[in-house]
């Protein structure tokens, strides 16, 4: 019953989480957009900066945009920042019911180098000091002389989270780590909203209803955490589903993997805030997919399998699997947790485990994302068994029904 009701508060965050982080990039997607497509031709009121018509839903719609302010703040005006708080806290809910809830599972790496013998309180205290302490190093290269250098800010930025992938990485596990550096982008993201972006928002409006005239820098503080807020949105989108990819995480040099993916998400996010003012612009998503397709092309596994000419029967690998993974890949899982087998993956059978064979290859001996955190002990010789069953396979019947096992895609 715990690992039911745990299942189900693991999916009411995750969809909440979903739900407000949708209507979060929702709004600075569509302000942004809205920027790069104002009429910036002299309007009749010289105190308009632009405005644009839009047809949405079956009407049209009229928006301008003022140089300051209006002479006459409205009664009504609408903020957009609960978006970003909820997410914040739904994300950091969630950070806690699936990886500090069963940190031993989920959170520690299997091999940890640094610090030897980590235990779950050290690793989630190390999981928290770097989520919130990666704020106040952003904050301070944000508020240090490279403010007045904008790229190569961003670039000092990028390099102290691709250090911080890396540190995490050599003691959690790939996910996890994966995750953490998401969870501190959110909170640069956030941070920016709560301390910097709507605290520039009051002042301006405090100006105009006091009739005085308003600091510059609010405004331009307030700019630069909202450029950096849009292009750090998509290595954190992809940091959201990084957990379905176990190659990318998996990696032994998963953070560098996490950079480049980064750059390409990046590049891509580049293109739609430029494209309406440079023509040159629209090389920037074909050089992202390339980029991606690079990375794949870099980070495929050996198709030579670790010992080909071994011999291994179906009864080995089925103790191997029954030894190893069957705790939570069972129709009743007994580890601890789990309510029902993840993915659906079931490997009680022979057949179960043949019609499988690449998931587990993968998983086990490519990646070795598997068993979550080795807590069973999966030794690199069981691995290397694996390897050379499943490369057997691609040139041999399955015995067991008489079908030809699908091959590694």
């Amino acid at each position: 019953m715990e690992s039911f009701v745990h299942e189900w508060i693991n999916l009411l965050l995750r969809w909440i989480h979903f739900i407000v982080g949708v209507a979060w990039i929702g709004a600075s997607f569509y302000f942004n957009w809205l920027e790069n497509n104002l009429e910036r031709a002299a309007p009749q009121d010289e105190g308009i900066a632009g405005n644009l018509w839009a047809v949405h839903g079956g009407g049209f719609y009229h928006l301008k945009k003022f140089k300051t302010g209006p002479q006459q703040l409205p009664a009504q005006l609408h903020w957009f920042k609960w978006e970003a708080y909820a997410t914040w806290l739904s994300g950091f809910a969630l950070l806690a019911v699936v990886y500090y809830f069963n940190a031993a599972l989920f959170l520690i790496a299997p091999r940890a180098t640094i610090p030897v013998g980590l235990s779950a309180p050290q690793a989630i205290a190390l999981g928290v000091a770097a989520v919130l302490g990666s704020w106040f190093v952003y904050d301070a290269l944000c508020r240090s002389a490279l403010r007045r250098a904008p790229l190569l800010l961003a670039a000092c930025v990028f390099a102290s989270l691709v250090i911080l992938a890396w540190a995490l990485g050599e003691v959690f596990s790939g996910r996890a780590a994966y995750i953490h550096v998401g969870a501190a982008i959110g909170t640069m993201m956030v941070g920016n909203v709560f301390f910097v972006i709507i605290p520039a928002q009051k002042e301006m409006i405090a100006a105009l209803a006091e009739n005085r005239r308003l600091d510059p820098a609010h405004g331009e503080n307030g700019l630069l955490r909202s450029r950096h807020n849009n292009y750090l949105t998509l290595p954190v989108l992809f940091i959201m589903v990084s957990a379905h990819f176990p190659s990318t995480y998996g990696h032994a040099w998963n953070w560098a993997v996490l950079a480049v993916i980064s750059i390409a998400g990046v590049l891509a996010r580049h293109y739609f805030n430029i494209r309406h003012c440079a023509r040159a612009a629209v090389v920037l998503l074909p050089l992202a997919f390339l980029l991606m397709v690079a990375l794949a092309w870099v980070t495929a596994p050996s198709s030579k399998p670790t010992a080909a000419d071994a011999s291994v029967g179906k009864d080995q690998i089925a103790a191997i699997i029954q030894s190893r993974c069957a705790g939570c890949h069972a129709t009743r899982p007994t580890q601890p947790g789990f309510a029902a087998p993840p993915a659906g993956l079931a490997l009680e059978t022979h057949a179960a485990i043949t019609a499988n064979a690449a998931r587990i290859f993968n998983a086990a001996a490519v990646t070795r994302s598997m068993p979550i955190g080795n807590l069973t002990g999966m030794t690199d010789a069981e691995r290397e068994t694996i390897s050379a069953w499943y490369h057997a396979l691609d040139n041999a019947d399955d015995t067991t029904n008489g079908t030809v096992p699908q091959k590694k895609p």
